[in-house]
């Protein structure tokens, strides 16, 4: 697939630079974690958004392939085979509940889903595009779950149209407001979920099948 050669709609509806977006470190090298009570979203949301407030920026982003701290808050990370899932596999955009979300490039509604619990995607909705001939999927997480009711399962999605919002906690899996922005080449079989998530053991399979979201967003920070 060729990227370079290909135009994609804003996933926020603007361009994401240096002026309005701050690169978020989530990784155990940030030391003020240790700090923050992950468990508590309110003090978690606090801590997100008193950032993005001290350096005037609208958005946050971040985490393609990042081994992240923050995954202790919740068992849903923790495998079949006792493994523990802190290697993130898409791009988290971090900005109010409530911010519209666009359709990056044309296609259809694959799934639509509301995966509950404590540290689970909230609302969910996964686009198959078709580009140069190969299926790509898209996934939107932590969304309001109102929008899961805008659309239905096979319905056209045109380019740059309004897909849905960032989601308010609870709603959203209990996380501070952001949109999980994942691609996956192969959906392994999953329909309304994929893992967001995966072990240090998996890296290499899941590489292989997710590519780097930044191909699409095209922000110049990550």
């Amino acid at each position: 697939m060729n990227w370079k050669k290909l135009d994609f709609y804003p996933v926020m509806g603007e361009a994401l630079t240096e002026g309005n977006t701050l690169k978020m470190d989530f990784s155990p090298a940030n030391s003020e974690l240790t700090s923050v009570n992950l468990g508590n979203t309110q003090k978690f949301n606090d801590f997100v958004f008193d950032q993005l407030s001290n350096q005037n920026k609208k958005f946050g982003i971040g985490g393609y392939f990042e081994h992240r701290a923050i995954y202790q808050r919740s068992e849903v990370f923790v495998t079949q085979e006792l493994d523990f899932r802190n290697i993130h596999l898409g791009v988290d955009i971090w900005a109010e509940a409530g911010t519209p979300v666009f359709a990056p490039f044309e296609g259809e509604v694959y799934s639509l889903q509301d995966n509950q619990g404590f540290g689970n995607y909230g609302g969910t909705i996964i686009l198959q595009h078709e580009i140069g001939g190969e299926s790509l999927y898209s996934l939107y997480g932590h969304l309001k779950r109102s929008d899961l009711t805008l659309w239905k399962v096979g319905d056209q999605v045109k380019f740059g149209d309004l897909l849905c919002h960032i989601g308010p906690f609870p709603e959203n899996g209990d996380w501070p407001p952001h949109l999980h922005f994942q691609l996956m080449l192969d959906m392994l079989g999953n329909y309304g979920d994929f893992p967001g998530v995966c072990s240090q053991r998996e890296m290499e399979k899941f590489r292989a099948i997710c590519p780097d979201p930044n191909l699409m967003i095209r922000c110049p920070m990550i």
